[in-house]
């Protein structure tokens, strides 16, 4: 295994699957001439019939992406999460809804990159954290990496698969750098990030690193937590979930999205309703607040999930 940062495995797993097979083309705004971030020098190498610059328009580009997809094309479309919106109706009524009102007959292997760029005073229209609301719409399969590792694997995953799929990917960890796996992570296998046996704790996208920095933190004062990386929401690996609070009595949810109908809401309702049993304590969600993200960076802060705020939500169902 070699040391890469997030963006970079990322670029990786694009040119790797673009270089595999032909039909694979990446589309997006100002990508051409990127000379950072995820799709830098991909026109250098695949030129402009494969790396297509879009117009600002992606209710337009986002079904350009879909019709492709029927026609035998893999379309990646890199995006942000805030300008998603502008393109629900060919997300929701088109893209998540086509194969199962063609009973089969079509199949939509497009993937959505779409960037979650909170956290860096972007304010409330460009601080979106909206996998939730796809979770609640059968038909897309739902990718949080949480690592370089991830990125590049699940990316490779999601180019393959015959659905839709959207790579809700954490700005905030662009710039991070692990160990990479050079294969596919199969979708719907959680990983474990660290064992321990008093709690578990469930972290979501960059919330992960938070969990396990919590986690290590907590180890000083005697509480072992065992912190997963679901990977990815939908398919959810529930049963990695139910054995680790079957082994620890306990449930902390980390999610960076909001608390209510968030992705810990679900997470924990599955708990609460197949491993009821299993609980010592009630199950805690650490979420972020109920509120629009305020452009102030003093109070943006105090919105999203921190280290001491698991860490109180962890001795809290230890007592």
């Amino acid at each position: 295994m070699a040391e890469k940062i997030f963006a970079e495995a990322i670029n990786e797993a694009i040119a790797e699957e673009m270089r595999r097979d032909q039909n694979v083309f990446i589309m997006g705004e100002d990508i051409r001439l990127s000379v950072y971030g995820a799709t830098a020098n991909l026109y250098n190498e695949f030129g402009d019939e494969r790396v297509l610059d879009t117009p600002l328009s992606e209710n337009g580009f986002f079904g350009a992406a879909i019709g492709a997809s029927l026609v035998g094309m893999r379309p990646i479309v890199e995006t942000v999460t805030s300008f998603m919106w502008v393109a629900m109706d060919q997300l929701i009524s088109q893209a998540a809804k086509m194969r199962y009102m063609f009973g089969g007959q079509a199949t939509l292997p497009v993937v959505y990159r779409a960037s979650m760029m909170y956290g860096s005073g972007s304010a409330a229209h460009h601080s979106d954290r909206p996998y939730p609301m796809f979770m609640n719409m059968p038909g897309i399969k739902i990718a949080v990496p949480a690592n370089p590792s991830d990125a590049k694997g699940l990316l490779k995953t999601a180019v393959r698969d015959d659905d839709p799929v959207i790579i809700f990917e954490d700005a905030n960890l662009y710039g991070t750098r692990g160990e990479v796996v050079e294969e596919e992570i199969p979708f719907g296998k959680a990983q474990i990030v660290k064992e321990g046996t008093d709690c578990t704790i469930v972290g979501i996208a960059g919330s992960v690193n938070l969990s396990l920095s919590a986690a290590k933190e907590l180890e000083k004062e005697g509480i072992s937590a065992e912190v997963i990386n679901p990977r990815t929401l939908v398919p959810l690996d529930k049963e990695t979930i139910l054995n680790s609070v079957e082994k620890t009595g306990r449930l902390i949810v980390v999610d960076p999205a909001h608390k209510v109908c968030s992705a810990a809401s679900e997470i924990s309702s599955i708990v609460a309703e197949e491993g009821f049993w299993f609980l010592q304590s009630p199950i805690m969600k650490v979420a972020s607040e109920q509120v629009h993200i305020p452009y102030t960076p003093s109070l943006e802060k105090l919105v999203y999930p921190n280290i001491e705020k698991i860490i109180t939500a962890t001795k809290k169902v230890m007592e």
